[in-house]
């Protein structure tokens, strides 16, 4: 399955953005799918995670109640909602996809995006 994520962008703090993780090439139905991201000088992180029928959803305590994470199955279609952006939410973004059962760890994930930069402003 190929993943292209989408919907990065500059943005002053306090705002929004939403990202949009889409699947060509085989459905993402059965995937789980979570978001990474990583800072200049940083190691990549979790961010948030989606189990393929919609449940369970998982996030990194830094993003708790600002972002949200859900999925269009017939779209084949992760979205990750960005809220009350703060500068240290800048990073790239990548979405991830597994057939196996969520996890925060990278490498059990075995299909990426390319990424998306997110730029936050103070």
């Amino acid at each position: 399955v190929q993943l292209q994520a989408s919907g990065g962008g500059l943005v002053q703090a306090g705002g929004s953005l939403r990202l949009s993780c889409a699947a060509s090439g085989r459905t993402l139905t059965r995937y789980g799918v979570a978001w990474f991201r990583q800072a200049p000088g940083k190691e990549r992180e979790f961010v948030a995670a989606i189990g393929w029928s919609g449940l369970p959803t998982d996030y990194a305590d830094s993003v708790k109640e600002r972002f949200a994470v859900s999925r269009d199955n017939v779209e084949s279609t992760v979205y990750l909602q960005m809220n009350t952006l703060k500068p240290e939410d800048t990073a790239i973004y990548y979405c991830a996809a597994s057939d196996q059962r969520l996890t925060r760890k990278g490498s059990d994930y075995d299909y990426w995006g390319q990424g998306t930069q997110v730029t936050v402003s103070s």
